[in-house]
């Protein structure tokens, strides 16, 4: 069941090495939908959807194999809306 929806920036040195690649790969492999796409000002965005403990298990994996070019994220926690059916790579702004 889709409850929260979670809109995630990550700041760092994010786009060119392989970031919304990576996170579409994990989150394909988990119970959640949404996109994940390169901001304007050098950050990527993530909205998804789930469960809590799910989004929360999706942002430690993209941790784990982004850490190294994190410097930031930020989390806005919301209710679901359940437009989403997958998880795709967003590639407007």
């Amino acid at each position: 069941m889709k409850e929260k929806r979670a809109q995630i920036i990550y700041s760092g040195t994010v786009h060119g090495v392989g970031f919304r690649w990576t996170v579409q790969e994990i989150a394909e492999s988990m119970a959640v939908t949404g996109w994940v796409r390169n901001c304007p000002d050098g950050t990527v965005e993530v909205v998804c959807e789930g469960s809590k403990d799910e989004i929360g298990i999706l942002m430690n994996k993209i941790k784990k194999a982004m850490g190294n070019y994190i410097k930031s994220s930020e989390v806005e926690w919301q209710k679901a809306t359940g437009e989403f059916d997958t998880f795709n790579i967003a590639f407007t702004h």
